[in-house]
This record gives C-alpha cells, sequence and structure tokens, in this order.
C-alpha cells in the first residue's frame, strides 16, 4: 500500500499539486455538504461524481455551479472524507460554489472505456456517439435538475488533461455553460506533451502507465503502479542504454497507448482527429484561457486554444493569461514565485487567483455575466522585466517584424549577413547525444520541468551546439508575441532534427538574487533559456507525409517557437543556441532516414555532419515581433 501511494502522489504531484497549501479540509467540512452520484449518460454509462453543496445555499441563496472533470481520479472517495482544498483557488472557495468534480469515462469509479483525448464528434446521429461534450452536456443537464438552489449557471475550469476536458465540454453547447477556463490545455498530441513537431517526447517515458493500460473495474485505487518503470542510475544513462525506442517494447508491450504511439508515427487520422482546435467553432461559453511561459508540457495548447477561438469567433469573449510559471503552478501560493533559478517576485499566483481568476468566474457566474468584467483581453507576464502587462489582443497589432540573422563567428545581428559560402557545422552523434539538463534528478523525474528557463552554459561549451549571440544590448529590446525560425541547413546523412534555443545572457557583473538557494548557481555571465523546440527535418513540408533529406542539399526549415513575452535588457545579450539533440527530453533521430522511427533498429542510428548556412543567398534566421 506504501508503494502505491507513493507512486500516485508522484503521478499527480507532477500534474498538478505544487506547494501544499494549509490544508482548509476543516473550513470546507464547516461549510459544504458533500455527496456522490453515479450519473447515467445518454448511452447508460454511468460517471462518478461528487458535488460539494454550501451549506447556507437555500432558495433564496442559490449557487452557481464550478465543475471540473478529469482523468486524475475525483479522491476522495466517501461520505466522511473531505479534500484538502476546493475549487480552483481558496478565494472561489470562500466565495462559495457548488463544486462538481467528475471521473471521466474509463477512470477510476466511472464506467466506460478510456481513450486519449477523446476525438470530438460534431455532427452526432444517435445516442452511442458520445464525447467529451455529450457526457459534459449530460452532466450538466442532470445537475440542474437534481441540485437543489443552483442559479442555473455552470462554470467549468481544469489544468492540463482537465484543461482539455474544459475546452471540449466547451463544445457541448448547453446554454447553462457561461464560463469556461481552460487552463494548460492539451489541444494535440502530435505538437503538445507527447511530440513537438513530430518528434517523440521521450522524457515522458515514465507516463505511459498512466495513459495505456485501462482500469478492469470501477475502482477508487490506481490500477497501474506496478506498471511504473524505475530508471537507474539517472534517466540520461536509463535511456541511452534501452537503445532505440523500439526497446521500449519490453516494459510496454501490452500498454495501449504506447503501441499506439510507435503505430502512428505521422500526423495521420489517428492523431487529426484527436486535435481540439478545429471544431472551436460558433462556441457559446465565455473563455479564459490560462498558461505558464515556463510550462515544458503545455504550452501551444494555451496560446493555440486561444489563437483559434479567436480567429474562427471574433465576437466571442475570450481572453488569455500567461504567467512567469511552470506546468500549473498559478494553482498554488509559493510567496517567492520562481522558475527553476529565476526569481520573478512575490505572490504572482495571489495576484492571479484573486485579481483575474476570481473576478472572470464571479463576473459571469454570479455578476451580470455581460462580459464587462474590467479585464483586458490579454493578461501577460514580461518575463524580462518581471511585470504583468496588458494587451487589447495578442499577437500585439503593433508589434514589429524583425528579424535576428545567424553571422559569421557566431555574431546575431539584425542586419542581412554579407558573406558568400558562409557557414557553420557540427557533428552530430547519436550515441552521444547533448543532455536537454545538468540536473540529472530532473531527467529522472516524471515529466520535465526546470528545463525551460535554465542556465545553458552547460551546452555552449560543447562541439556538437552551435552559438550565435549579439553584441552587449545598448537599449531594452521586448521581444512580445510569435517567433518563425528560418533556417538554411545541410546534411551528410538522409534526415536530422533542429533543436533551437531563445537565450537570455545576463550581464558578468549580475549578483544573485536572496532566494539563490542553490551555492553553486551563478547568475553573473547566466544563459538563461527563454524559449526553445525542436522540428524534425523530415516533416518540413508535411507532418503527414514525410521525406528524406538529400545529402549535401541546402535545404530551408521551417518552424514557429512558442510565444513569448521578454524583455532583454540593457547590457543583456540574446543568444541563440542550434544542436541536434536535446535527450532524453526528445528522442534521438537515426539521421538514416527510415520510415518509423519508433521500429529503428540500433545499426540505423549514424552520425551526421550538419551545416547551418549565413550566406547572402542562404540566411538563416529567428523572425520575431517586437514591441515598442
Amino acid at each position: 500500500m506504501v508503494k502505491k501511494l507513493l507512486t500516485l502522489g508522484w503521478v499527480l504531484a507532477s500534474v498538478l499539486v505544487y506547494a501544499q497549501p494549509a490544508s482548509d479540509e476543516a473550513y470546507i467540512r464547516e461549510n459544504y455538504t458533500k455527496a456522490e452520484y453515479d450519473i447515467a449518460m445518454r448511452d447508460g454509462t454511468k460517471l462518478h461524481t461528487i458535488v460539494y453543496s454550501p451549506k447556507d445555499a437555500s432558495a433564496s441563496r442559490k449557487y452557481p455551479f464550478l465543475m471540473q472533470r478529469t482523468c486524475y481520479s475525483v479522491a476522495p472517495y466517501g461520505p466522511d472524507k473531505y479534500p484538502v482544498r476546493l475549487g480552483p483557488s481558496p478565494y472561489l472557495m470562500r466565495e462559495k460554489y457548488l463544486f462538481v468534480y467528475q471521473d471521466v469515462r474509463g477512470r477510476y469509479l466511472s464506467e466506460g472505456e478510456w481513450t486519449n483525448m477523446t476525438p470530438h464528434i460534431p455532427n452526432k446521429k444517435n445516442k452511442d456517439q458520445v464525447d467529451e461534450a455529450s457526457d459534459t452536456y449530460d452532466t450538466i443537464e442532470w445537475l440542474l435538475a437534481n441540485i437543489p438552489n443552483n442559479n442555473s449557471r455552470v462554470g467549468q475550469w481544469g489544468i492540463s488533461y482537465p484543461g482539455f476536458y474544459t475546452t471540449a465540454g466547451s463544445l457541448s453547447g448547453h446554454p447553462a455553460l457561461k464560463a469556461s477556463s481552460p487552463q494548460a490545455p492539451i489541444a494535440d498530441f502530435f505538437f503538445d506533451d507527447f511530440h513537438h513537431n513530430g518528434a517523440f517526447t521521450q522524457g515522458y517515458y515514465l507516463t505511459f502507465p498512466v495513459f495505456g493500460i485501462q482500469h478492469p473495474q470501477p475502482t477508487t485505487e490506481s490500477w497501474f503502479n506496478d506498471e511504473f518503470i524505475h530508471p537507474k542510475p539517472d534517466g540520461y544513462t536509463f535511456n541511452l542504454n534501452i537503445g532505440p525506442l523500439k526497446n521500449f517494447n519490453k516494459y510496454y508491450q501490452d500498454n495501449f497507448f504506447w503501441q499506439e504511439t510507435v503505430n502512428h508515427p505521422n500526423y495521420d487520422e489517428f492523431w487529426q482527429k484527436r486535435n481540439i482546435l478545429p471544431h472551436l467553432k460558433g462556441v457559446k461559453p465565455a473563455y479564459m484561457t490560462v498558461g505558464g511561459w515556463f510550462d515544458s508540457e503545455d504550452l501551444y495548447g494555451p496560446l493555440n486554444t486561444y489563437k483559434t477561438i479567436e480567429k474562427n469567433n471574433p465576437t466571442a469573449y475570450n481572453t488569455l493569461v500567461m504567467g512567469p510559471f511552470g506546468h500549473g503552478r498559478w494553482s498554488r501560493e509559493t510567496g517567492h514565485t520562481l522558475h527553476n533559478d529565476i526569481y520573478f517576485g512575490d505572490s504572482i499566483a495571489t495576484f492571479y487567483q484573486k485579481n483575474i481568476e476570481q473576478v472572470f468566474f464571479n463576473h459571469f457566474l454570479k455578476g451580470a455575466g455581460d462580459g464587462k468584467t474590467g479585464l483586458p483581453e490579454a493578461y501577460l507576464f514580461d518575463t524580462g522585466t518581471m511585470q504583468w502587462k496588458t494587451f487589447e489582443k495578442w499577437p500585439v497589432a503593433q508589434a514589429r517584424k524583425q528579424t535576428l540573422y545567424f553571422q559569421p563567428g557566431g555574431k546575431l545581428a539584425f542586419s542581412t549577413p554579407a558573406s558568400r559560402n558562409s557557414f557553420s557545422s557540427y557533428i552530430s552523434d547519436p550515441l552521444k547525444p547533448v543532455p536537454y539538463t545538468e540536473d540529472l534528478a530532473q531527467m529522472s523525474g516524471f515529466t520535465p520541468f526546470n528545463y525551460m528557463s535554465e542556465d545553458q552554459r552547460f551546452a555552449a561549451t560543447r562541439p556538437d551546439v552551435l552559438v550565435f549571440q549579439t553584441d552587449v544590448l545598448t537599449e531594452d529590446i521586448t521581444l512580445g508575441g510569435e517567433i518563425m525560425t528560418r533556417l538554411k541547413i545541410s546534411t551528410s546523412g538522409s534526415d536530422a532534427d533542429f533543436f533551437v534555443k531563445l537565450i537570455d545572457v545576463y550581464p558578468d557583473d549580475t549578483e544573485n538574487h536572496p532566494h539563490v538557494t542553490d551555492p553553486e548557481v551563478v547568475l553573473a555571465g547566466y544563459q538563461q533559456m527563454v524559449r526553445s523546440e525542436i522540428m524534425r527535418a523530415r516533416f518540413r513540408n508535411s507532418f503527414v507525409k514525410p521525406e528524406p533529406l538529400k545529402p549535401g542539399e541546402i535545404t530551408e526549415l521551417n518552424f514557429r517557437l512558442q510565444d513569448v513575452l521578454h524583455t532583454f535588457k540593457k547590457g543583456h545579450r540574446i543568444m541563440v543556441q542550434v544542436q541536434s539533440t536535446a535527450f532524453p527530453l526528445f528522442d534521438r533521430n537515426p539521421q538514416k532516414y527510415v520510415d518509423n522511427i519508433y521500429k529503428a533498429d540500433a545499426s540505423d542510428f549514424t552520425m551526421a555532419t550538419h551545416r547551418v548556412y549565413h550566406q547572402s543567398d542562404a540566411a538563416s534566421s529567428l523572425v520575431v515581433e517586437v514591441l515598442k
């Protein structure tokens, strides 16, 4: 039992729980009544649901519903067991809502079969065609009819996978659903979480038991604990010793999600129908999409959820909040707000919870609900100036596109290179991959985290990492918006990956802030990663139909880094690093084209020489948006 508790705690901690607050269990017991129900969906499947009702609810004091649907368990189960917290924040808990928690199909005490990223069915023809939208609709119908003293308004929120369920639930079309807040939502597993631009996120290798084993029957216990891998001696060595991805079959032969991943290496119908974004049309509720600039798991999701709703529904109430957080950390106050070694200020999660989140839900579920919340369209944190900023839209219409060109001699500048026949080259050896972090503990953890703002000096000194940097900045430069990488590359092989990092280089006289706890951290000369992304060259023309590279041929490779809002201060430098491995965050490309890398043999992996060009007729660059 100890093993089960430790393992489940490890899973949930990586997904939702970061800094445990003082327990509110006594307050919840005193102010809320708990009831559990098995609610029948239209196809007869029963979903386990817990409702916490304010004890002072009455015909003259009615409350709205605030619901979370999750695959991670709605524990604690049982009438006498209460949670230590309730709702998105302690402030909304004390505001009082009818809080609803539901296990989705095939998870814990709910019936049915579990599938990842349930495909949305836009035009359902019979009661057997069900998805997360229909389950949300049926649940709301039941709640309105069976839970007394409700005000006929419903809100939904969730972080990470529950964020996806919030997005999918917003498509239910139920008129009572007034407010949806997808927070760090998954949007598309081929570009978020398990893949980045087609490259497999091998750093998730420990998570497959959670997502790839059906529960045998409704249960309060985790049924996948015995399937976890325990990497020894560390994550880097373990993954290197595993060899090709096909060798994970030793652990995951019966894991249906691993087998689905292996058998669908390209962006085929399997992944396409699990993309929720194309369905975000004609939406009804108000949206507040929330994310963290340093979210290693779901950064693509919130940015693209907001942008897609904005594009397809120009009159919808649609807002974006991005803070200086890792995955979900806005849901827990830590006092001093840090990501890895970088200090952003105090009580930033509290500011978000009280001044943004609470305002949103109170307005649409308790207040006028007319959209006049007083909140801006975009409430975003500048991770360079360490300040919140507000915008009328995102990306900012007034942003000026500029191009940062790679230059000979490791220079980076806003001017086009004049050189001819100029390139930088390196040898990429899959058997000696560049580690994505210096932190061995992070490599052995459930999911990656700290690397999103980590000091990159450890990588800059390697011969298989290219470094380009500006001169010392004479004035502040704020990059705010989208970033497009435009590489001109060639290789001696027939396939390659390119991992590009945008970095803020601190001055040599930078002093450590008071909250640095690791005596080995030196902020002087720190190379803080601001953004990074990988691109698998085989997908340069299509994620559906990959194609090999022609050895020695200069090839254009364009891909987007996720958005930033970061001011590079006067006295700092802007740096870009380029490499072909970031291991074991992402799997290694054999560099010899094979149809399915998940089935590649050890003999397929080969060293290759890659060139990145910086010449007048083949200029590699980053296209950025500059704010004034």
